[in-house]
């Protein structure tokens, strides 16, 4: 029997809809924490692996057996590629699967950072009326600016989304878009340091890489506008989070909003947390409910083209 490790915990309900959509004979099981050793105890036995946001350790890929690691999204910074190559274990995302939903997401966090709408509905929860006070600081987003740090198939998504409010869109990636592709997008290309000085929304929709890591420091936050907002839904460690925390703090920047954290689940001294100009939400970005289904076939289809000795979907493999 082929057995597959879900290597994030997950509740009875999701695992009996991973269980229904696995090929015929094969099995699910998942590890029942995030320690290193239940991690690891899950993987003995299992020929694949799967993961939403578990790191798949040099460790993890030595266990005996193990032919293909699966992330569940696009974000591979936590599986330690490397070592998959040194040992011959495959490697797979489901590449753009989720990119309407991150993007959907973004711009979800952008229009309630802008209209103040998480600080309205807390302000009524405790018994206020806090309209006069939000006014100040309540922007609207049609006609502005928007920069988009990484075009990838999330980026590309929300341009286009943005292109229904009249936005003027930039964007910067390490190598322009052919001119004929930013004007099917709508969007034009900018050095990062223009980008966050033009833009009155900065959203981070970019890979963890080495060349991306800390991007968003001290430095290049003093370059934003101090009525701009920054939104990041890619991940944690592209940005430094006490450098953001003290630009808020110090009215360097209208505020944020923000679905990845350098540790998560949230860390309780994370400096972001208890500031009323920021949206904090515990990386959900990439979750759909109507994506499901397709989801997991999709990374079933993927294990099974190598089970059978086939070659996967050329867009999933990375290693």
């Amino acid at each position: 029997m082929t057995r597959i490790a879900l290597l994030d915990p997950s509740d009875p309900a999701r695992l009996d809809r991973m269980r229904s959509l696995l090929p015929e004979g094969w099995q699910l099981t998942a590890a029942p924490s995030r320690s290193a050793d239940d991690q690891m105890q899950a993987l003995q036995g299992a020929a694949f692996a799967i993961t939403g946001d578990a790191p798949v350790t040099a460790a993890m890929m030595a266990v005996p057996g193990l032919r293909a690691v699966h992330k569940w999204g696009v974000g591979y910074d936590a599986i330690d590629l490397g070592a998959a190559r040194d040992r011959g274990v495959r490697v797979m995302r489901t590449t753009g699967s989720n990119a309407v939903v991150v993007a959907e997401t973004t711009l979800g966090l952008i229009l309630a950072v802008n209209r103040n709408l998480v600080r309205g509905h807390v302000g009524i929860l405790r018994g206020d009326w806090p309209k006069g006070a939000l006014g100040p600081t309540s922007m609207q987003l049609s006609g502005r600016t928007v920069g988009i740090v990484g075009m990838g198939h999330i980026g590309m998504a929300l341009a286009g989304m943005l292109r229904g409010f009249g936005c003027r869109i930039l964007y910067t990636k390490r190598q322009p878009l052919p001119p004929e592709e930013e004007a099917r997008i709508g969007a034009g290309f900018a050095p990062l340091h223009d980008l966050l000085a033009a833009s009155d929304v900065v959203t981070l929709n970019c890979e963890l890489n080495d060349s991306t890591r800390n991007l968003i420091d001290a430095e290049r936050l003093a370059l934003m506008k101090p009525d701009a907002i920054l939104v990041n839904a890619a991940r944690g460690g592209v940005m430094v989070e006490a450098d953001l925390a003290d630009a808020i703090r110090a009215g360097r920047l209208r505020g944020a909003g923000v679905d990845v954290f350098s540790v998560e689940p949230i860390a309780p001294d994370n400096p972001l947390l208890g500031l009323d100009q920021v949206i904090l939400t515990p990386h959900l970005a990439a979750i759909s409910a109507d994506g499901f289904a397709p989801t997991v076939q999709r990374m079933m289809d993927n294990l099974q083209a190598v089970a059978e000795g086939r070659a996967p979907r050329d867009i999933d493999i990375l290693v």
